[in-house]
């Protein structure tokens, strides 16, 4: 069984945090999940917690979900990054592998939770 894991989840939809929570606990128990409506309340939960992988949303306001990427890659170079987004379109396929995140497609379900959990292994 893999170590318990912190996950920061940073989603300006409400719905879609409970929604990806919810599967994510059902499927590991033992997470400690963080929850931020935009990238603003990301660094700041960074700025005093050290999670194990953060999943992004694309299209948020203030802050995107790959500037807050660049951001998070300047002051946790090591902090495993999932972009989790409706937002398909190849250049920002392209952006998130350049930044070394790994690009999930919506709709939130069980399958693409399970695939971004096996990140943490």
């Amino acid at each position: 069984m893999p170590s318990p894991a912190t996950i920061l989840l940073v989603d300006d939809s409400r719905a879609s945090r409970m929604l990806c929570a919810s599967v994510m606990r059902s499927l590991r128990p033992d997470l400690t999940l963080l929850e931020a409506g935009n990238g603003e309340a990301a660094l700041e939960l960074l700025s005093t917690s050290q999670p194990d992988l953060a999943v992004l949303d694309m299209n948020m306001p203030g802050i995107s979900g790959l500037d807050l990427a660049e951001k998070i890659r300047a002051t946790h170079p090591g902090l495993t990054l999932a972009l989790l987004t409706a937002n398909v379109q190849e250049s920002i396929q392209r952006r998130a592998a350049g930044l070394g995140v790994r690009f999930f497609r919506k709709p939130i379900g069980e399958a693409v939770i399970s695939d971004i959990l096996q990140l943490l292994d």
